[in-house]
């Protein structure tokens, strides 16, 4: 299925918007190349039956809309009777430990089976409260204990938002806790900006977020001014994104589900995204990508439009 029929699809009644976010409802379509890629069918069922499960809403999006009302996504810790354990990790920045934390059931047991999703049991988020320090990790899972760390320490004092995003018992789940950093904190209100610079790599970001209308978004990627053709495939995809609304931090992550790039494959410059939002506000963006063995992240900030 191409991108027009995945947007024809995405507009039917039942598939208004996707779940996450308190008014955060973003589906990124498949980061498999270039613009224009395929979008595989796998993500629009997703798509599809979260949207199903949202309620509409008059007043959600304009009066009068009819815009769905989402359920809430990365800003709670507990949902589906899982429940997100206090979070384990260093006090002070510079101090060298462990985050490590539980995923328990309505019993207060651990759970230790997860369903695979993008190569991982379970995708670790963690960002300051104003958008800074993001982090996308791995932990590893003690399944004798249900614990699940990772090697930790923090760079800048603040408040952190630490996000437990995984599937367990047929419920794909995010998770989040809060967590305090000693220290001086120096916050920063983050302004508009679609062009990032890491590792000497220049990302460009082109489209926006439109309230209540899907959207396209392009992530361009070039080095010297020359267009990078050998993004490689991380967690099955050449490109992973997540957004966060600026002010509760509602989160979406989403990884391109069906079928993965051929082992050797390579991907670029562009990466093509579409994307769904139902309130205007600021939203920081998050684009993960792999070129020569190592991942970098480029980040983003861009205002929606009111339709």
């Amino acid at each position: 299925m191409d991108v027009g029929q995945w947007k024809r699809r995405s507009m039917s009644p039942a598939a208004r918007l996707a779940v996450y976010g308190a008014g955060l409802v973003v589906a990124f379509g498949a980061a498999y190349g270039l613009a224009g890629a395929v979008v595989p069918d796998s993500v629009v069922a997703q798509f599809t039956e979260r949207s199903d499960q949202v309620q509409d809403h008059a007043n959600h999006g304009g009066a009068g809309s009819g815009v769905a009302v989402p359920s809430l996504q990365g800003v709670a810790l507990s949902a589906e009777g899982l429940t997100l354990s206090p979070v384990a990790a260093p006090r002070g920045v510079g101090d060298a430990g462990v985050l490590s934390f539980r995923i328990e059931d309505a019993s207060g047991a651990p759970v230790t089976a997860y369903t695979t999703t993008h190569e991982k049991d379970l995708h670790l988020i963690v960002v300051r409260s104003d958008g800074r320090d993001f982090r996308h990790v791995h932990p590893t899972l003690d399944r004798e204990t249900g614990t699940w760390s990772v090697p930790w320490r923090w760079t800048e004092a603040g408040t952190y938002r630490v996000y437990a995003d995984f599937t367990a018992g047929g419920a794909a789940v995010t998770l989040s806790r809060t967590v305090d950093v000693a220290g001086t904190v120096e916050p920063v209100d983050p302004a508009p900006t679609r062009t990032a610079q890491v590792d000497g790599f220049t990302v460009t970001l082109a489209g926006g977020l439109a309230a209540g209308a899907s959207s396209p978004v392009e992530l361009r990627v070039t080095r010297d001014d020359a267009p990078v053709t050998t993004l490689q495939p991380y967690l099955g995809a050449f490109g992973h994104l997540v957004a966060l609304r600026q002010g509760d931090l509602a989160f979406l992550h989403v990884h391109p589900d069906g079928d993965e790039p051929k082992p050797g494959a390579t991907g670029g410059p562009s990466i093509s995204f579409q994307s769904q939002v139902p309130t205007a506000g600021r939203y920081l963006l998050y684009l993960d990508f792999q070129v020569d063995g190592a991942v970098r992240t480029a980040s983003f900030v861009i205002d929606t439009e009111r339709n």
